[in-house]
């Protein structure tokens, strides 16, 4: 692992009233690198939801964009409660550790069980195919609970197979799910055991709305979480396509330590994690073979966040004459390939405030994708 991780620290975010905080990330266009830049342009979350209709309208909106109103927001928070989960603020001790340190960290998230049983020490993630074979089942019930004897914090997603598997070896020990509908949402129906097994004993966490029900789009966004809650990731059984290589390619850049199994070249369940140990991650045969990694993160505060007050916004406020003229010239840059915004801001030849100004922009209009690793595209209708 890397030692320069990412750290973003709002400690007066944790002292946001809850209802500001899910007001912001649950309008339209708002996730959570835009969130971040809204407080850092405007330092307040009031502010920023009073600027975010003029930005997106200046971005070339249409249309009104959807602010997440007063009453939708306490009724989410009312049902959250009813139904036993946490609310959970970035920057609160609850929140767990090493998700502070990914940059696009979601600000608010819901939890079930005990807290304690991710913040203990290190946590590993663990993924893998759905349709996992006996064998890479066994494997992963037996490293996960090895893993749990260890000390160490098993976390997945819940989801058939492999994920159910680590659950399973890691459920005496302590393990955590992340799931990719609301807290409440069970899926698959067939892990319901698990989750109230997991909710009695271990963890689950979502940061989706309550009642929300999971699609193939909120999957990726389940997945960096996964990684961003681990000091590694453990690949079991991916094919060259699945989520799970998705899920170490963000945990790569992440900074976090990557764990494959070999497996049969026959199987083409096995060629995505043999195709990441030729990449260059840790060939994983044991526990032990993560343990010997592991162990050098013990008493290293690496997922400490910063504590850091509001620091002076990155973002200027330049003109509007000069901002009509650089809107023109960051969406001629612009493509459906995504860009480095370092890259957008050296050909535009302005100063960093000024394109970020317009980005912003252009994102609550709905204009603009944003891509890990700092990079945006243009969203083609």
């Amino acid at each position: 692992m890397q030692s320069d991780l990412f750290h973003r620290a709002y400690p007066s975010l944790a002292h946001e009233k809850t209802v500001d905080v899910l007001r912001l990330i649950r309008s339209e266009n708002v996730g959570p690198v835009t969130f971040y830049k809204l407080l850092d342009h405007f330092q307040s979350i009031p502010k920023a939801l009073d600027a975010i209709p003029e930005l997106a309208k200046k971005g070339g909106r249409k249309r009104p964009i959807k602010m997440a109103s007063l009453s939708a927001v306490q009724e989410e928070i009312e049902k959250t409660e009813r139904f036993g989960a946490k609310i959970i603020v970035y920057g609160s001790p609850d929140y767990p550790k090493m998700l502070h340190t990914i940059h696009d960290a979601p600000p608010v998230i819901f939890a079930l069980g005990h807290s304690s049983v991710w913040q203990k020490g290190i946590n590993i993630g663990i993924v893998g195919a759905r349709n996992a074979s006996a064998n890479g089942c066994r494997f992963t019930q037996k490293i996960a609970s090895d893993l749990g004897k260890a000390g160490i914090c098993v976390i997945s997603g819940l989801a058939r197979g492999i994920d159910a598997a680590a659950h399973s070896g890691a459920i005496t020990s302590g393990t955590v799910g992340v799931i990719a509908g609301g807290i409440n949402t069970v899926y698959p129906p067939e892990n319901a055991y698990l989750y109230d097994k997991m909710r009695a004993e271990g963890g689950i966490i979502s940061h989706q709305p309550f009642g929300f029900e999971p699609i193939a789009a909120s999957f990726p966004a389940r997945n960096r979480i996964i990684s961003g809650m681990a000091h590694g990731l453990l690949v079991v059984e991916a094919s060259l396509k699945s989520g799970s290589l998705i899920t170490a390619k963000q945990a790569l850049d992440q900074n976090r330590e990557i764990f494959a199994v070999p497996g049969s070249p026959m199987d083409p369940r096995c060629k995505g994690t043999n195709q990441l140990l030729r990449d260059g991650a840790v060939l994983c045969e044991s526990a032990e073979d993560i343990l010997q990694h592991v162990r050098q993160y013990n008493n290293v505060p690496l997922a400490e966040p910063k504590t850091l007050d509001f620091q002076p916004s990155a973002i200027t406020t330049p003109s509007e004459s000069e901002l009509v003229e650089v809107r023109k010239l960051v969406i001629g840059k612009l493509g459906h390939d995504p860009v480095l915004v370092d890259e957008l801001i050296t050909q535009c030849q302005v100063t960093a405030g000024v394109v970020m100004t317009v980005l912003l922009e252009l994102e609550l209009a709905g204009r603009i994708n944003r891509h890990p690793g700092n990079r945006v595209s243009l969203m083609f209708e």
